[in-house]
């Protein structure tokens, strides 16, 4: 763990951070009390994007069917 204050931060921006990127542990102060750890950032992985006409979601389930008297554009509301 190397300890920096913040004026040597604001200075070696740059070092600190390849220092950090190469796995070192990275800690600016405050005087003398540690205030933020510099830590390389996890890199996720990309999922491959899908083909044209690739289904990407589950299938619908019809949970159940009903007949509704009345017109076509008639409003209906289940409760």
């Amino acid at each position: 763990m190397t300890l920096y204050t913040t004026h040597q931060a604001k200075t070696h921006l740059s070092r600190l951070l390849d220092e950090a990127e190469s796995g070192g542990e990275v800690v600016i102060a405050k005087g003398k009390r540690p205030v933020v750890r510099l830590i390389p950032h996890s890199v996720k992985s990309k999922r491959p994007r899908p083909t044209v006409g690739e289904s990407t979601s589950k299938a619908v389930k019809i949970v159940e069917t009903r007949e509704v008297q009345g017109k076509v554009g008639d409003t209906v509301v289940y409760f």
